[in-house]
């Protein structure tokens, strides 16, 4: 698993969001992009991230970023937790992991003595040119949004 590193072109394929509607970081030229890689919806440390980037969601929209959720989990899956959580951004399914396989965010886990491929919970700040601005690797879920707001507002 090779991850991307700052000032990497960003990958741009394509992926369904909850509609069912292919989305790619092309689509938000001249915004920077904030997308974040996540396990699993509707589980604890997913839904914390979650809520916390829904409740700074203005901020964001403020500083022109577009917050992207990605996962592996089913289109079908994504409204449902749109739905329980008032989420108000866009989560794209990637069940195949290629985008994740791009970002270089899939790859071997240990949970509990078990090993397993799956995502790793990362990060990206895309700027306005489709580079890779900053990678977020290092934060707890319920943190996750005060980091990145943190950084945006001091850059």
């Amino acid at each position: 698993m090779q991850m991307l590193e700052e000032g990497s072109l960003a990958p741009v394929h394509a992926c369904p969001n909850q509609d069912g509607q292919a989305i790619s970081i092309n689509d938000f030229k001249g915004q920077k992009v904030l997308v974040y890689f996540y396990p699993k919806a509707m589980t604890p440390g997913c839904t914390v991230q979650a809520q916390g980037l829904r409740d700074i969601q203005q901020q964001l929209q403020d500083l022109n970023v577009v917050v992207l959720g990605v996962s592996p989990d089913a289109v079908k899956r994504l409204p449902k937790f749109i739905e329980k959580e008032s989420l108000n951004f866009t989560l794209l399914s990637d069940e195949d992991h290629a985008l994740a396989d791009a970002f270089g965010v899939w790859g071997l886990k240990k949970f509990m003595g078990r090993e397993y491929d799956g995502i790793h919970r990362t990060t990206f700040l895309i700027n306005e040119d489709g580079k890779v601005e900053k990678v977020f690797k290092k934060f707890k879920t319920k943190d996750h949004h005060q980091v990145v707001l943190d950084y945006l507002q001091n850059i």
